[in-house]
């Protein structure tokens, strides 16, 4: 696929996210985008899906490009960007010239995956930990996040979720509240205690870096202002709970030690697909391992939330495993990449069906 499509795609993709500003940088940037560049050379090079759906380099370009406006090394770049506004010519112009004059830059970033610790995808842990104490009342949480980045919705339980009926889920004095347009049954209310946490990632991110952090907020879209704030709220309360390694590895060091008397709720949320084949199996094998040894008393519950093969959406799924011979597969909706909204299943519970 030419780089004219790829970013085409993604272009797309941002226009759905409501960030006009991106599409138009990748509508911009992608036809121009020619041969004889040592970053553009690099895109070209990819090897590998270098789709949304796979390694993402559209947004590894326009990442790179948000880190020097926000680090303000480039003054023409910082002009062009939001809330500035200028025509194409003046945009593109700024974007050409920042390529070279900080092409080091902008060749290290493209080497690393994105990494966007939407903390808005907290809307599925959120409901889905209240079905899971509404089945298992008294139980606490053992959580294990896959693909973590810097583990900010590891800390879930220090958000609240606004329902439409006007009540909420989840921590009683948030520190932020999420607010999705929400279609379909709401989550029950039950008491949801987290008694430990932690979670993997390649390249972890610790929230008191300031490198780090400039990271995550690279890859929060320029025109959408609202999604730093809450970024930055989650970064306030969030520690480094986060070890570096392969998932597939981690997963079953973790699962080889019971989480006794607990939930052990494993996760994770637009990561699957960056995931090696060989660390998607290691992953599958730890849980049916693990998944043999649950019990009632001690429940394993694996949670996805990953992007469908159209890219408009990401799937909700949680298969459970209570010491049947077969676990237990619930279809639970839909949810927006972002969070925006979601559609839960009717019924949205975790009955045996």
């Amino acid at each position: 696929m030419s780089l004219t499509a790829l970013f085409e795609s993604q272009a797309r993709a941002c226009e759905r996210l409501g960030s006009p500003f991106m599409s138009r940088l990748l509508r911009l940037s992608g036809p121009r985008l020619v041969p004889g560049h040592p970053v553009t050379d690099r895109l070209l090079a990819w090897e590998g899906d270098a789709t949304a759906l796979g390694a993402a380099i559209a947004l590894r370009f326009a990442g790179a490009l948000h880190a020097l406006v926000l680090l303000r090394r480039d003054a023409d770049l910082v002009a062009a960007y939001p809330p500035n506004q200028v025509g194409d010519t003046m945009l593109w112009r700024a974007v050409e010239a920042a390529m070279t004059r900080h092409q080091d830059h902008m060749l290290h970033w493209i080497d690393s995956a994105p990494q966007t610790n939407e903390v808005r995808r907290s809307v599925a842990m959120i409901a889905v930990s209240h079905l899971l104490a509404e089945r298992f009342p008294g139980l606490p949480f053992r959580l294990s996040e896959l693909g973590a980045s810097a583990g900010l919705n590891l800390h879930f339980d220090r958000f609240a979720l606004a329902l439409p009926d006007g009540t909420t889920r989840g921590a009683k004095a948030p520190v932020l509240t999420l607010a999705p347009d929400w279609q379909g049954p709401l989550p029950p209310l039950s008491e949801v205690v987290v008694s430990e946490r932690r979670g993997v990632d390649l390249n972890p991110l610790d929230p008191s870096d300031p490198a780090a952090v400039l990271r995550l907020r690279s890859y929060v879209w320029p025109d959408q202002p609202d999604r730093m704030l809450r970024l930055d709220a989650a970064l306030a309360v969030a520690g480094p709970v986060v070890d570096r390694g392969d998932a597939g590895d981690w997963l079953a060091r973790r699962l080889a030690t019971a989480a006794d008397g607990m939930i052990d709720l494993v996760y994770h949320t637009i990561a699957w697909q960056y995931f090696p084949a060989a660390t998607r199996t290691a992953c599958r094998a730890a849980l049916r391992a693990s998944g043999a040894r649950a019990t009632p008393r001690s429940p394993l519950a694996h949670l996805q939330v990953e992007a469908e093969a159209a890219g408009e959406g990401a799937t909700v799924s949680l298969t459970l495993w209570t010491g049947q011979d077969e676990p237990e597969v619930f279809d639970l909706g839909r949810l927006d990449p972002h969070g925006r909204s979601i559609i839960t299943s009717d019924p949205f519970d975790l009955r045996p069906r």
